[in-house]
């Protein structure tokens, strides 16, 4: 019977361990979650600010050489996609 209890209580040790554990492990989680949610937003506010650079170049084109950046631009892009 006390054998009993020295199991269950060994058990009881165990999971409160584990438990902890998780909690810390959890915590650490949640702040490397956090730290790259940050590091995702700022590439993106830098990727939509690289967007409008490039959109703003495109217009300052002349519409005949728009086209042929947007062709070979085109090109490029199909013939990488085969290799």
């Amino acid at each position: 019977m006390i054998s009993e209890f020295q199991d269950l209580s060994d058990k009881i040790d165990r999971l409160a361990e584990l438990t902890a554990s998780l909690r810390r492990e959890n915590a650490a989680l949640r702040q490397a979650s956090a730290i790259l949610s940050t590091e995702n937003s700022a590439y993106k506010g830098l990727l939509a600010e690289a967007q409008r650079r490039v959109a703003a170049l495109l217009e300052q084109l002349p519409p005949a050489a728009a086209d042929v950046v947007t062709t070979t631009t085109a090109t490029t892009i199909d013939d990488e996609a085969r290799s």
